[in-house]
């Protein structure tokens, strides 16, 4: 299994920790009265640079939120006080995609840029691209960031990169099949939009060489069933991975695919919390995801909390790599849990449980509350010719999983919106 940087991804832990205080501690320095924002949060608890030793100092920094960062620009429009460097240094603008709120602008340095790359080197690598490999992105360069890093990790392992944008599915399709692609960049739901369109347009994608699909905006790579479906769809190894435009490309899923993916701990540190407490917790129980990263000095951060829930093993894996990994990649997000009847739901273990049903193309679920009880609605879009009983399959699954029955039906073709970035199939709407 070829790894992209074997002297870095091999090291005892140890090892690895020192180069990961190193690297905190440069930065800090540069950092230091540099970055306004990060200056600020320093001197109000009372540490400098100096303060930091080991990583056993890192709890003392404060934590960062997405709140504090998308109020530091409106307080300092239009990019905030989070900017190390002046603005004349900085050579990529891209903001977040708002899913979850005000989207955040992010700026790059052409040093920061690289180290971008260099993260999506690890990912690719992971999934075993090699500079023999042609990876085409089935996606719009905007300003969400994307895979425009990607981009730039292909440049970086010496694979051809092969951009989509400005074509629909299936003059995409086509693309792939003329260029010879072997590995596909997109969510998990444009890849089975992808199969979708293939299969109504009675699209071959055995014509297509593809081996690897290599996923990003989305959990559903991690979620078996989905995964499953994309595998069986193209014949090839799905992988997952995660990041976001706030940190970076974090984590990406191996060859070996031990059921988890790898932080990339040379270019992060990471800390799992209790929510609630912000305790560490231990190895192998579920928390939130603290995330420093160590190469963007020009947009740095520091501590960040993500949101997202992730359980870590740091045993080292069978390909070889000591980075740790999370069990199951991300495993959803805190803010993303939805209490109906007393039952705690997440969004990707109501996936899980209907990408089993392969006549589903598509679905919606929806929460709210009628005649003061809790609701949830699924709408789903089936196959052409699929048999709409299915629903009763579907909610007795469902009913299973989750100890209450919800409402199943089914819609007509095409009356579900598709996704080529993130999904929006999840909807709460309560008095």
């Amino acid at each position: 299994m070829p790894l992209y940087d074997p002297a870095v991804e091999t090291l005892p832990r140890p090892q690895l920790r020192d180069l990961q205080a190193q690297k905190l501690r440069a930065m800090l320095e540069e950092l230091w009265e540099r970055n306004a924002f990060y200056t600020a949060k320093l001197r109000a608890a009372h540490l400098t640079p100096a303060d930091f030793g080991s990583l056993e100092d890192l709890p003392r920094l404060p934590l960062t939120t997405k709140h504090e960062l998308v109020h530091d620009q409106l307080a300092v429009p239009p990019f905030g006080a989070n900017t190390t460097y002046p603005l004349d240094a900085y050579t990529r603008f891209h903001q977040t995609s708002g899913t979850t709120g005000v989207p955040f602008r992010v700026l790059d340095t052409a040093a920061s840029w690289e180290w971008w790359g260099r993260c999506w080197a690890h990912v690719l690598a992971g999934a075993g691209m090699t500079s023999a490999d042609r990876l085409f992105m089935a996606f719009s360069f905007g300003p969400f960031i994307g895979f425009w890093a990607a981009a730039d990790g292909a440049r970086q392992i010496g694979a051809l990169m092969i951009p989509g944008g400005g074509r629909n599915s299936l003059q995409r399709l086509e693309l792939m099949r003329d260029t010879g692609a072997t590995a596909l960049c997109c969510t998990p739901t444009y890849a089975l939009r992808l199969a979708e369109v293939a299969r109504e347009s009675h699209f071959d994608l055995r014509q297509i060489p593809i081996r690897a699909t290599i996923h990003a905006g989305e959990p559903g790579a991690s979620i078996p069933a989905t995964k499953q479906r994309i595998e069986a769809a193209w014949n090839a190894k799905c992988y997952d991975h995660a990041g976001a435009s706030e940190v970076g490309a974090h984590s990406f899923e191996c060859e070996a695919q031990p059921g988890g993916t790898h932080v990339i701990e040379s270019e992060f540190i990471v800390e799992v919390l209790n929510p609630q407490t912000g305790a560490a917790v231990p190895p192998g129980e579920r928390g939130e995801l603290v995330i420093t990263n160590l190469g963007r000095w020009g947009f740095p951060i520091l501590r960040y909390r993500t949101g997202d829930l992730v359980e870590l093993d740091p045993t080292p894996c069978v390909c070889g790599r000591t980075f740790a990994r999370f069990q199951g990649g991300i495993l959803g997000r805190a803010d993303d849990m939805v209490t109906v009847r007393g039952v705690n739901v997440f969004p990707s273990a109501v996936e899980n449980i209907i990408r089993r049903f392969d006549q589903v193309d598509e679905f919606r679920v929806t929460v709210r509350t009628l005649r003061r009880m809790d609701e949830m609605e699924i709408e789903l879009e089936l196959t052409h010719g699929a048999d709409p009983s299915l629903v009763e399959a579907v909610a007795s699954a469902l009913d299973s999983a989750l100890s209450f029955r919800p409402i199943v039906r089914v819609v007509e073709r095409d009356a579900l919106p598709r996704f080529e970035l993130k999904a929006k199939r999840f909807h709460v709407l309560r008095e």
